[in-house]
Order: structure tokens, then C-alpha cells, then sequence
């Protein structure tokens, strides 16, 4: 009889999107759960990944009746299920389902952390924020920072004992499906239509931003630096394409750059894309300096499709991104450094080409989805094991 494994994340999308293939790679090993808020990505991932799926709301803001509701259907779930294993990403999901697991009395507890949104914060939100992550961690067993240096930040502050922290593998949640993520995926024909639709050139060098157009992202100095350059630079043909939703509830963006993205006709935006490989597949780097991060995927999948990436120096992003091999680091919130690594790119062709022939090499080698899927494997095995050894 298989052990009982139950994943949970504050939103489906998150099951169905960040954990992609796990759950039925582990499902061969393991009776394995999904939990998450009702939608249709849930009912997806139930017939993806061919695994069990239970709605539980929760919401990704501070709620406090809904939360406490949220917690006392997850501890209801656990007593009757029973699992060995209790495994949550996101941060609500973390407080809900560390603190239902705990009293619930399911013996391995885990935790990962894939970005901290209160890096950016600060004031009494900062404090409650800090309150909620100690607690998560405090009720945990391990926690599994996502980067060395989301390791290094919570040690740090101090929001658990190091013994409780493990990287698993290299980094990152899930890795990249290399063979999914890959130039051969979309062939020259779907490159020379989609062009066409953009009115891109072949003689167009373009940038590439793939994420949430929201600040927190770095979306203001991006537009700011490539409109500066875009400025100041006749001789070349360049384009800035944006590949993702607006989120002005959660993290507006001003006027003035939203102004900017729809007047600016070398500025493209596509808004949200479900198959984000065509648009790499045209582009010849990704800009993405955003302000935190766990450990991103969208770095990974521009280097699968081998783009060299501008990355702001935080965490993942300085561990995927090796300087001047396969990308170079700009300091976070930038604008001017960032504008400087953006013209390099498009001036320096030896420098450019160097860095795009590294880029999928280094991915391939380091976080290949098989790769850190048998590292977290290992992980649960090993824990399992010293439990029955222990008893």
C-alpha cells in the first residue's frame, strides 16, 4: 500500500502551472492528493496528472475569518485522511496547511518557499508578514527554500533554525522540461506568421519580458530603459515584447508607463499567454529585472530556448544566470544599469552570440525536470525510511 501524499497551494493555478508532471510522476510512488481553491485549473490538474483533487478556498489576501475557516476544512480533511506526508507551496497555502497539518498530527510536514512578498514591504504589514512566516516555519518539520540565496535570507532573519532548511538539488520548484522548452518545438513557419501578426521584422532584435506586468517585477524601469534607448538610438531596429497580464488590483502599474506600453509602437504587449514558446522562439534575449523571486521558471525556459538572459541581481536569478556566460546581472531597480546591459546586447555581437550558444547547455545540465523530481523523491523516501526506522 502506497503511502498518501497530499500537495496543497492557495491557488489551482499554482498546482496546475508550477508543479506540472510532479504530481503524476509521484503519483507512481506515492497516493497522491491535490488541494487547492475550486476552479477549473483543479479539475485539470485531476485529468492531467490522472491524481485525486480536493477544493479548499483559500484566498491569497489577509482574510482572517476566511483563513480561519480555510484551516479548520484543511484540519478536518487531514484527521480524515491521514497522510505521511503533507507538502505546500505558496505562502497561504504555507500558513494553512502547515498549522492544519500540525494539529492534525501528520508526521512530515514541508514546506516550500519559491519567493518572500515581504521582501517589499515594510511597516506593520512587514511585521504581521514576518509573524506569519515564522509561524509557518515554526510549524513545519523542513522547509525547502527554492535558491541557496532564498536559503540565505531566511537564515538570516531568522525565521527558523537552520537545521529545518534544505535546497533540494540545484534549486527550483519543478526544473524544466527541456524537450517541451525547446527552439525545435516551433518551427519556422509558426515564427515567420506570428512575426507577421506583431509587424517584427526578421532584421528586429527583441527583447522579451514573459511574467505579471506589475511593479514588483521590474516593469517600470524595463519600459523606461528600453524607451530611453529606443530614444536615443535611430540606427538600429530593436522591439520590447511583454508577454503577461496586468494585475492593477494587487500591484499597479502608474499612468505614465501604462501610457508608454499602449503609445510606443516598439512596445508589444500580448498580454497572457498560455504557450509562452512562440514568443521566445522570435525574441534574442529576456529582460526580467524584477525585485524578488523565489527561484524563476521563466529564466529556465528562456535558457531552454536558448536566450541569454538581463536578470536583476536577487535571488534564482543570480544562481540561473552565471555572469557573462549564459546572461549578465544588473542591480535590482536599476533603470540605467539595466538600459546599459540592453544596448551591450544589441551592440556587442560576439558578447550576445557567446552567451546565447551557453544558454540551454547550462540549463540541460543543471535543472533538467527529471533531475530535481528524483532529487525530491529522494527527499520524501528518506524521510519515510527514518520514520519506520525510527519506530
Amino acid at each position: 500500500m502506497k503511502a498518501k501524499l497530499i500537495r496543497i497551494t492557495t491557488v489551482p493555478l499554482s498546482l496546475k502551472i508550477l508543479l506540472k508532471g510532479q504530481h503524476r510522476f509521484m503519483s507512481e510512488y506515492f497516493d497522491v492528493i491535490g488541494v487547492s481553491s475550486s476552479g477549473k485549473e483543479l479539475d485539470d490538474v485531476k485529468n492531467d496528472e490522472e491524481i485525486d483533487i480536493v477544493a479548499i478556498d483559500m484566498s491569497r489576501k489577509v482574510t482572517p475569518l476566511k483563513d480561519i475557516k480555510s484551516l479548520w476544512s484543511t484540519y478536518k480533511f487531514l484527521k480524515k485522511e491521514k497522510p505521511e506526508i503533507v507538502h505546500t507551496h505558496t505562502p497561504k497555502a504555507g500558513i494553512v496547511g502547515m498549522l492544519a497539518a500540525k494539529f492534525a498530527g501528520v508526521p512530515h510536514r514541508l514546506h516550500t518557499v519559491a519567493g518572500l512578498p515581504l521582501m517589499e514591504v515594510s511597516g506593520i504589514k512587514r511585521q504581521v508578514l514576518n509573524m506569519v512566516e515564522k509561524l509557518t516555519y515554526a510549524s513545519a518539520t523542513h522547509v525547502y527554500p527554492n535558491s541557496n540565496g532564498l536559503s540565505d535570507y531566511i537564515l538570516k532573519h531568522k525565521y527558523t533554525d537552520k537545521y529545518k532548511l534544505k535546497v533540494i538539488g540545484n534549486g527550483s520548484s519543478n526544473g524544466i522540461d527541456t524537450s517541451f522548452f525547446s527552439p525545435k518545438q516551433v518551427s519556422d513557419a509558426k515564427k515567420q506568421q506570428l512575426k507577421k501578426e506583431l509587424n517584427i521584422a526578421d532584421t528586429d532584435f527583441v527583447f522579451v519580458f514573459v511574467g505579471r506586468l506589475v511593479g514588483d517585477k521590474g516593469i517600470n524601469e524595463l519600459v523606461k530603459a528600453f524607451s530611453d534607448l529606443n530614444r536615443q538610438d535611430n540606427t538600429r531596429n530593436f522591439k520590447l515584447l511583454l508577454v503577461g497580464s496586468l494585475e492593477q488590483e494587487l500591484d499597479p502599474l502608474p499612468e505614465d508607463t501604462l501610457l508608454e506600453i499602449k503609445t510606443n509602437p516598439d512596445i508589444i504587449d500580448v498580454g497572457f499567454q498560455k504557450d509562452v514558446r512562440p514568443y521566445f522562439a522570435i525574441s534574442n534575449v529576456l529582460t526580467f529585472p524584477s525585485y524578488r523571486e523565489g527561484f524563476p521558471n521563466v529564466v529556465m525556459q528562456a535558457g531552454a530556448m536558448e536566450l541569454p538572459s538581463i536578470v536583476s541581481d536577487i535571488n534564482g536569478c543570480n544562481e540561473i544566470i552565471v555572469e557573462n556566460e549564459n546572461g549578465t546581472i544588473v542591480p535590482a531597480k536599476d533603470t540605467e544599469y539595466l538600459k546599459k546591459a540592453m544596448e551591450r546586447m544589441l551592440s556587442d555581437s560576439d558578447y550576445y552570440y557567446k552567451l546565447k550558444n551557453n544558454s540551454r547547455p547550462m540549463i540541460e545540465s543543471r535543472y533538467e525536470q527529471s533531475v530535481v523530481w528524483n532529487a525530491l523523491l529522494g527527499e520524501y523516501k528518506k524521510l519515510i525510511k527514518e520514520k519506520n526506522f525510527c519506530a
